[in-house]
């Protein structure tokens, strides 16, 4: 396809900074209301982030610092334990959403491109119940539907770094990956995506800014508005801010993945 037809987003970090004070801090406080003494700092949730997805990220902190754990009563398995604490995080996650804000230039990109005709996508690790409240918070209760897809949580066996959020995507989008562009803000996300055969912008925040980059089509700051200029970390982009016209100028400059 000779034009650029979808933008895909991300949403930890890159729709919104959900991660350091959204789920970490619900994380914490389902750790508590089951009795735990476990709590992640802002520094060791950064480390956690290493692995995708909020169950199979406490899998692994079990696994590694806690391998000694029994299965509390009530529980046939670690597993069935986990998964009941993860819905008790993402119960505690819901009522942080108000509080969490959209970063630059995503709301006013996301109505460009909906103006402009462009198709939307949501590829994400995080479940459905976290994604929904987000956007009827952020953009209105109508919002989802702006997206004709919503990737999330378990739509596909492997997470990211693993592209099958993003095959996944293109299938239902019915678009060959040379289309569309993401938008992403970790490393696993710019593998996942390029994997696919996506070309991938990357706007970073404190827990990614120093993560490999290499392969993505353009590293940013953040989207921008003209009232906040973003700042290019990699990347030729004469511009402010992120545009469907820069967003065009991005995809077609860029080698495929």
């Amino acid at each position: 396809m000779s034009h650029l037809a979808a933008l895909i987003f991300d949403v930890d970090g890159t729709l919104a900074e959900t991660e350091r004070d959204g789920h970490r801090v619900a994380f914490n406080r389902a750790f508590e209301a089951a009795g735990l003494d476990w709590y992640w700092s802002i520094g060791h949730y950064g480390r956690l982030l290493d692995i995708s997805g909020g169950k199979e990220r406490i899998r692994h902190f079990i696994e590694t610092e806690h391998p000694d754990l029994q299965t509390p009563a009530g529980f046939d398995s670690r597993w069935q334990f986990i998964q009941a604490l993860h819905q008790s995080k993402t119960e505690f996650y819901k009522r942080e959403i108000a509080s969490i804000s959209l970063c630059p230039g995503i709301k006013r990109l996301l109505n460009e491109a909906r103006a402009a005709g462009l198709r939307l996508a949501i590829a994400t690790t995080s479940t459905f119940e976290n994604v929904l409240p987000l956007l009827e918070n952020q953009l209105g209760l109508d919002s989802p539907d702006w997206f004709e897809v919503i990737a999330a949580g378990d739509s596909v066996p492997h997470k990211k770094p693993a592209p099958d959020i993003y095959h996944y995507v293109l299938k239902r989008l019915s678009l060959p990956p040379s289309a569309c562009l993401a938008f992403e803000d970790t490393h696993h996300g710019l593998i996942a995506a390029t994997q696919a055969g996506i070309k991938t912008v990357i706007t970073v925040n404190s827990y990614t800014a120093q993560q490999d980059f290499a392969k993505a089509a353009a590293v940013l700051s953040h989207l921008g508005d003209p009232n906040q200029p973003i700042q290019v970390i990699k990347g030729k982009i004469e511009a402010y801010y992120v545009s469907v016209a820069v967003a065009k100028q991005i995809w077609a400059q860029s080698p495929a993945p």
